[in-house]
């Protein structure tokens, strides 16, 4: 495994001659809580290549932003994310933008990079991607934030699974279907009748490749304890998408890394970044007797420190009772037997006896002291008188440390046992290739009170006929990031085959680039509706009707009136209508 994932930096493009022409060319904003994809509609035979800017949809403030510091990075100018992850800030919340001021950042460094000057206003038609049954408030926000800032013409929002579902189908055909989206942080089942979605039977499970990295990191981390800090989130999002798989069986697969052979076969061994510098492994033998000298200076003169500080205490020790000898001396009694009851002795004898005893150690440890300066300027060349000294400083540091003698060193045995370092740094990822990957189906793994897909998909087809259910699983589509892990399409055909009655038929189709596909769908509707007025929201639209407002169109969001329950009556209300049916015979309960 390589150093940590950095992203490289976009470059500012310019504009081109081909977004100036006699129609303002449309700009397509694929707009992901995972990543963002911005691009150009070109109209002509060749539309153009792929989305022109791909970056991260994550946003990082400067601490010194505000007295006039470095201003907020987005997208790839972070590089790496690892030493930024507690200051990235999104403004999604899942997969909805809820968070308008991180997302005009995403917006301005989307402008600017495309060589389109937002200052004025942004002459240029949008087509924007949106979440999937998308709260109103959110659109509202949105337009205002399209109108009222950037003061573009128009714009027409899309569900990005839907434009990745007709860039795949044949053209001029009204198809059904059933999609299943799953990205970075949802995970969609959207039912498609007759061209146009069935928003009331659409269904949402809140997962996808975020928390199958989350708990990848979990795993790892559990299994190799002494790596947490190199076990990113940034590498596991690089295991998932390189090394992660879908089982068919998930677990009869299980079984089948119980076996060695199996797993010596389908382990994927990663190596992790380390500095192979270890402490002397390069050092010669004169540098390491060198090192040895020196740290036994260091050893003489930290004891000799202490030596000085003990004399010192025990020489104002000695002059305290030399003093309370000189009360006794010239008869100051009162004063003297209040400063033996101070010093705890019972007798001007006991007195004496420390007196001498004080005296005796602190010469000796003048003594001593004069004893290791000499032995400091001894410089030692060979090995014999190293040994020697090091047995001088031993006799030396005698008092200090007498309960144990010191060994003299030991010569090094020639034959050291060798430590792998780079074998100590290697992860094996064996059945976490399956089990992160696998929640989406198992959502109970990380403890999720959630419905998988397989049940999801079962739910939402026993809400239709027979005739229409047989009808939708003839054009199952698998699109979005989190679907290209191997074996996904296989695993997906196998749980239809389970749910689905004997000897039936049915159709599963991945999206020939599940990640670009709605980019590229966007780009064909761009073209394909450019000048179709029933299809965008213009301003006039925006300023006459609110934000909220949306035209439909085959890749949109529907309008699904929502039946709100009558609010509940007063209580004092409730009281006179109890007072009036008393009186009246019942007309209350018909009020309620």
């Amino acid at each position: 495994m390589k150093a940590e994932p950095r992203a490289v930096e976009d470059p500012v493009l310019e504009a081109g001659p081909v977004a100036h022409g006699p129609l303002p060319v449309p700009l397509v904003l694929d707009n992901g809580s995972f990543q963002a994809r911005a691009g150009w509609a070109c109209p002509g035979p060749d539309p153009g290549p792929e989305p022109r800017l791909q970056f991260r949809a994550v946003c990082a403030r400067g601490r010194g932003a505000a007295r006039g510091g470095a201003g907020p990075q987005v997208g790839n100018a972070l590089g790496s994310l690892e030493p930024l992850r507690w200051m990235l800030r999104s403004p999604f919340d899942r997969n909805v933008p809820v968070n308008l001021e991180l997302q005009e950042l995403l917006f301005d460094y989307s402008f600017q990079h495309l060589g389109v000057s937002s200052q004025g206003c942004v002459d240029h038609p949008i087509v924007l991607t949106e979440a999937v049954c998308n709260p109103l408030y959110s659109r509202q926000m949105m337009s205002e934030l399209l109108f009222e800032c950037y003061g573009i013409p128009k714009v027409a929002y899309g569900i990005d699974s839907l434009f990745s579902f007709y860039h795949n189908k044949a053209k001029n055909l009204i198809s059904s279907g059933l999609i299943i989206s799953s990205g970075y942080q949802c995970t969609h089942i959207l039912p498609i009748l007759e061209g146009r979605l069935d928003a009331r039977n659409c269904k949402r499970i809140n997962l996808g490749g975020s928390q199958a990295a989350g708990y990848l990191q979990r795993l790892l981390q559990l299994k190799y304890p002494g790596h947490l800090a190199a076990i990113t989130l940034s590498r596991m999002e690089e295991i998932l998408h390189e090394h992660s798989y879908i089982a068919e069986d998930y677990v009869e697969e299980l079984q089948k890394w119980r076996c060695p052979d199996y797993y010596e076969n389908n382990v994927h061994k990663m190596q992790l970044p380390f500095s192979n510098k270890l402490l002397g492994s390069t050092l010669t033998a004169e540098e390491k007797q060198e090192r040895r000298q020196q740290q036994l200076r260091r050893l003489q003169e930290l004891n000799a420190r202490r030596r000085e500080e003990k004399l010192q205490l025990d020489q104002e020790r000695l002059d305290r009772l030399l003093y309370v000898q000189e009360l006794l001396e010239d008869g100051q009694m009162d004063q003297f037997h209040k400063a033996l009851i101070e010093l705890n002795m019972d007798s001007p004898e006991e007195l004496q006896s420390y007196i001498h005893k004080l005296s005796s150690a602190v010469e000796q440890a003048k003594q001593k002291i004069l004893q290791s300066e000499v032995t400091l300027e001894v410089d030692v060349v060979d090995s014999k008188p190293e040994v020697l000294r090091m047995w001088k400083a031993s006799m030396t540091l005698k008092p200090l440390f007498s309960e144990e003698a010191p060994e003299v060193e030991k010569p090094v045995p020639t034959i050291q046992p060798v430590f792998n370092l780079a074998a100590y740094h290697q992860l094996f990822v064996g059945t976490e290739r399956i089990r992160a990957p696998e929640i989406i189906f198992q959502p109970s793994l990380i403890g999720e009170e959630q419905a998988g897909i397989a049940e999801t998909l079962q739910y939402i087809l026993d809400r239709y006929p027979k005739d229409v259910q047989e009808m939708l699983v003839q054009n199952v589509f698998l699109t979005g990031g989190n679907m290209m892990y191997p074996g996904m399409k296989v695993r997906i055909e196998k749980e239809l085959l389970e749910m689905r009655p004997f000897q039936s038929s049915f159709q599963v189709q991945l999206a020939s680039n599940p990640v670009l596909d709605a980019w590229y769908g966007a780009r064909d509707w761009a073209l394909d509706h450019l000048d179709d007025d029933a299809v965008w929201v213009t301003r006039k639209d925006y300023e006459e009707k609110g934000g909220e407002y949306l035209k439909e169109h085959c890749a949109s969001n529907v309008y699904v009136p929502i039946r709100l329950p009558k609010q509940a009556a007063r209580s004092s209300d409730a009281q006179a209508s109890g007072k009036g049916s008393a009186a009246g015979g019942g007309g209350a309960g018909e009020q309620a």
